[in-house]
């Protein structure tokens, strides 16, 4: 971390570009258009073989600070960013998406108001191309949910994210171990959320766009083996157990579709129990009571189970059966 005096009040928004010239000017724009006006944009050019550099160059604001390097890779880029921030908060942008004009001013009045949470996301549109589409990426925005949610997933869109900088000296940067990225935000959040509450903001304050380039679809398989990997550990760290554990391995396996890493005769009756185990125990280390974590688990158990009966006899039963799932465990949540 850098030696510099950091402001308090003063947001540091890192936008990492890798030939990003078709959206790159919107992405920075968004930022430029915020309504709290007190940061500074660090744009890191990580080798672009396109026109971005020129595109960049051509925005004239004080508030950005441009830098080239040769191809790093997103988290050697990242990690660089916030080295040379001066800021009290570190704040995500991609080059292809869009923060609307009020993500910053509601994120650091949050972060100044709760002062033992280390980070706060919101929720945000889903862009498909340039096409506006209706689904929204619409989590949990209370700390223990989010928390319960990071054993099976991810429950924050990255690139709505704003960071306390103290986070990064209480738990590290985003990991440079290749076996633990990507995801570098799944592993990072996981990291957080063991000692500091965690939240989203319950509005849309961001656009999330899908491209075909996107690194979790070009190389999804790379990215669920670690996926698995990072599951596997956060509820063999919450239950104080190995991570060799079968039934903590079978969980996560069917958790992110990784159905190569199912054992050879998975319990699911066995899976269903680790579930209500692991949101004891999580209730319990955050002083809260158990059914506020309990009413949650039948929207987990309903994709876990389709998923385990899309393992045990393929795609066109689960899909029916989906149905009838979908069903029983909405009784379960009314009665809840």
């Amino acid at each position: 971390m850098s030696n510099v005096k950091k402001d308090r009040s003063l947001i540091s928004v890192l936008l990492p570009v890798f030939n990003g010239e078709i959206f790159i000017k919107q992405a920075i724009e968004s930022i430029l258009s915020q309504t709290y006006e007190k940061f500074e944009l660090i744009i890191i050019d990580d080798g672009s073989k396109d026109g971005s550099a020129a595109i960049i160059r051509e925005i004239s604001d004080k508030r950005i600070f441009y830098y080239y390097q040769s191809n790093q890779g997103l988290v050697a880029t990242l990690n660089r960013g916030i080295a040379l921030s001066r800021g009290e908060y570190i704040a995500r942008q991609d080059q292809d998406d869009l923060a609307y004009p009020k993500r910053f001013e509601r994120q650091i009045c949050f972060l100044e108001n709760n002062s033992n949470y280390g980070m706060v996301g919101t929720w945000a549109n889903i862009i498909q191309g340039t096409k506006m589409t209706e689904r929204v990426h619409k989590h949990s925005s209370e700390s223990i949910y989010l928390k319960f949610g990071l054993l099976l997933g991810n429950p924050f869109v990255h690139s709505s994210m704003m960071i306390r900088r103290k986070v990064f000296e209480d738990v590290g940067l985003y990991s440079t171990d290749k076996t633990r990225q990507p995801p570098e935000d799944y592993e990072l959040w996981s990291r957080i959320a063991r000692k500091y509450e965690i939240a989203n903001i319950p509005e849309i304050l961001q656009g999330y766009r899908e491209v075909p380039s996107s690194m979790c679809r070009t190389e999804m398989q790379s990215y669920i083996e670690k996926e698995f990997i990072i599951m596997v550990e956060n509820i063999a760290i919450l239950l104080n157990r190995t991570k060799s554990d079968k039934n903590i391995c079978d969980l996560a396996a069917l958790a992110c579709s990784a159905y190569h890493k199912l054992s050879c005769n998975v319990n699911y009756t066995e899976i269903k129990r680790l579930v209500y185990e692991a949101a004891d125990k999580l209730s319990e280390l955050n002083g809260v009571s158990s059914k506020i974590l309990r009413v949650r688990i039948p929207y987990h158990l309903r994709r876990i189970h389709n998923q385990y009966i899309k393992y045990k006899f393929g795609a066109k039963v689960a899909k029916i059966f989906s149905i009838w799932n979908k069903l029983v465990y909405s009784r379960q949540e009314q009665r809840n």
